[in-house]
């Protein structure tokens, strides 16, 4: 097999430089002159979270889809700190993406199935509000391309960063309360009745047929055909003028005689 590197990440002095390759190993190189210095075993995956610590050049955290989350002393080449994300009857999580806190006393890591797991020191109180499985109901969901090649929600048909702020799911797709909707960006001050989103029935892979959000917009904002902000409605107008203006060329141009019969107007 020919090795590829899946990540990479320098220390926070930059004095090195640690790559994960997909044969499960991390290498920790001397940034100044390549040397490799270390060889870090431990995965049994491939690992796409390298995070170095925010004040600590020492200390590099590694992630990955074998659900182990590693905590490095990259100068020794040794393990300081090992955590495994084994979810109760349903086997390892996949770790996606880990980030420490600007003190450096904690980190925080998402999942596979919809976890946040915070690690650190003190009491875990302040993190009871959130629940258990956390998904926006827009993650993985399909994506296409229009004639310009600029790439669309598929239900939608809007660009994805011209969408409302999404809806916070469990692993299953079905929105959480109204409470937890207010933790989401963008929807701190929104009524009670626009933190309701539309559900739908949808097919699953295996067949199975389950309630999930399909929509964004309340019936609200539909009847009344409310802009989610002012320059959305800009944009969609702009949108709406360059389409008219491509479509009345086209159709000039489809009324143009062919093969040379009669006289074109002047533009």
């Amino acid at each position: 097999m020919k090795p590829k590197v899946t990540m990479i990440a320098w220390n926070q002095n930059d004095n090195y430089v640690v790559t994960a390759v997909n044969n499960h190993l991390l290498k920790v190189w001397n940034s100044c002159t390549g040397q490799l210095l270390h060889d870090l075993v431990g995965h049994a995956d491939e690992v796409f979270v390298l995070e170095t610590h925010p004040f600590d050049s020492r200390i590099m955290l590694s992630a990955g889809h074998d659900g182990n989350i590693f905590i490095w002393d990259i100068t020794k080449g040794t393990k300081t700190k090992h955590y495994f994300n084994m979810i109760e009857g349903q086997g390892h999580g996949a770790v996606f993406d880990c980030k420490f806190s600007p003190d450096g006393q904690h980190f925080a890591c998402t999942d596979s199935h919809g976890h946040l797991l915070i690690f650190g020191f003190g009491c875990s109180r302040p993190y009871e509000k959130i629940p258990d499985q956390m998904f926006f109901h827009t993650d993985y969901r399909p994506l296409i391309r229009d004639s310009n090649n600029y790439v669309l929600d598929e239900q939608t048909q809007q660009a994805p960063h011209l969408m409302p702020p999404p809806f916070l799911v469990d692993v299953d797709g079905n929105p959480h309360p109204t409470r937890y909707q207010r933790l989401v960006p963008g929807r701190e001050n929104c009524a009670d009745e626009h933190l309701i989103p539309q559900l739908g029935y949808v097919a699953t892979s295996d067949g199975e047929v389950v309630e999930q959000v399909i929509g964004q917009q309340t019936v609200d904002q539909d009847e009344q055909g409310l802009e989610p902000s002012i320059l959305d409605g800009m944009i969609r107008q702009l949108q709406l003028e360059q389409d008219q203006r491509i479509g009345a060329d086209q159709e000039s141009a489809s009324s143009a005689p062919q093969n040379g019969e009669g006289t074109p107007r002047r533009g």
